[in-house]
C-alpha cells in the first residue's frame, strides 16, 4: 500500500520517498491437500494472519476450481483472525469471522482472543504470515491443538534492491528526516542489506542519533530495539493514518524544518 502511504504524508506536507523492502513469494504446495483436509471438515478452527494469507489461499482454490467447497467449509469453522485485514477479506466472501484479536493486534492479544474457544485435542489449522510465528503455534500447541501450519508466501528482499540500498546512502548521509517502518520484516531486510555492505554501524549511528524513526506497532518496534533503537513514533492505533498523523505530530512539536533536509519515509 505504498501509494495509499504516500499520499497520506503529502497531505501532511511531507515528502514521500518509498523504497520496497520486502517480496511477497507465493508457496502454494500446501494448498490442494489443505482444501481437501478443509472441505473434508476436519478443521474446527482456522486461524489467519493477514489478509494476503487469506486472499491467497481463496485465489489458489478458485484456480484449482475449489473456491465454493473451500468457502462452505470455511463459514462451518470457528474462523480467527489477527487483525482488520484479515476480516476484510474473509467479509468479500461471507465468511463470518467469530474471534477476532484486538488492537495492536499482536500474538499476545490473538492469544487472548482464542483464550475462549475450545482446542484441546481438535484440529487446528495456523495460515502464517511470510514466515512461520513459532511463538503462536507453539502456545497453540501447548494448549492441545493438532496444529496444521500453512505458510503461502515467503517474505524475501526485493529483486531490484537499488532503491534500498539509495535509501540506505541517504539515512546514513544525513539525507532524511524521519523514517517509517510498517512491517518488523522491512526491518530486518534494511538492517541485513546494511550488513552485507559493511554499513551497519553506519546506519545505526543515524538512526540512533540523528533520524525521527517511526514504528507502526508494537511488533515492528521490537525488531528495531533488537539493534538498538528506541522508536521516536509509535501511534496508539497501529494502522497508516495514525502512523503518518503521530510522525507529523512529532516532527511539528520537535520543531524540525522541512528546509533542513528532505522529508523521506521508507
Amino acid at each position: 500500500m505504498s501509494g495509499e502511504l504516500s499520499a497520506l504524508i503529502e497531505r501532511c506536507g511531507g515528502v514521500p520517498y518509498s523504497a520496497p523492502a520486502v517480496r511477497e513469494l507465493p508457496r502454494l504446495e500446501q494448498v490442494p491437500a489443505f482444501v481437501e483436509a478443509l472441505s473434508a471438515g476436519r478443521f474446527s478452527t482456522v486461524v489467519f494472519l493477514t489478509g494476503v494469507g487469506v486472499t491467497t489461499l481463496l485465489r489458489e482454490a478458485e484456480r484449482l476450481g475449489r473456491l465454493e467447497d473451500t468457502v462452505v467449509a470455511l463459514r462451518a469453522s470457528t474462523i480467527v483472525c489477527r487483525g482488520p485485514k484479515p476480516v476484510a477479506a474473509l467479509t468479500r466472501y461471507d465468511v463470518p469471522v467469530k474471534v477476532k484479536a484486538t488492537s495492536p493486534y499482536t500474538t499476545t492479544e490473538l492469544l487472548d482472543a482464542l483464550s475462549g474457544v475450545a482446542i484441546a485435542g481438535k484440529d487446528v489449522a495456523l495460515v502464517h504470515y511470510g514466515e512461520p510465528n513459532q511463538v503462536l503455534a507453539d502456545a497453540l500447541r501447548s494448549r492441545g491443538a493438532r496444529l496444521e501450519e500453512l505458510c503461502l508466501y515467503e517474505w524475501v528482499m526485493p529483486e531490484d534492491c537499488g532503491p534500498l540500498t539509495a535509501l540506505l546512502s541517504d539515512l546514513i548521509d544525513r539525507r532524511v528526516t524521519a523514517i517509517a517502518f510498517t512491517s518488523q520484516i522491512q526491518c530486518r531486510h534494511l538492517f541485513q542489506l546494511a550488513q552485507e555492505l559493511g554499513k551497519l554501524d553506519e546506519l545505526l549511528a543515524a538512526l540512533i542519533d540523528d533520524t525521527i524513526v517511526a514504528a507502526i506497532g508494537p511488533v515492528c518496534a521490537a525488531a528495531l530495539q533488537a539493534y538498538g533503537i528506541t522508536p521516536d513514533v509509535l501511534p496508539a492505533q497501529p494502522k497508516m493514518g495514525p502512523l503518518v498523523t503521530a510522525l507529523s505530530d512529532y516532527i511539528e512539536l520537535s520543531g524540525v524544518s522541512p528546509d533542513d533536509r528532505d522529508t523521506k519515509t521508507l
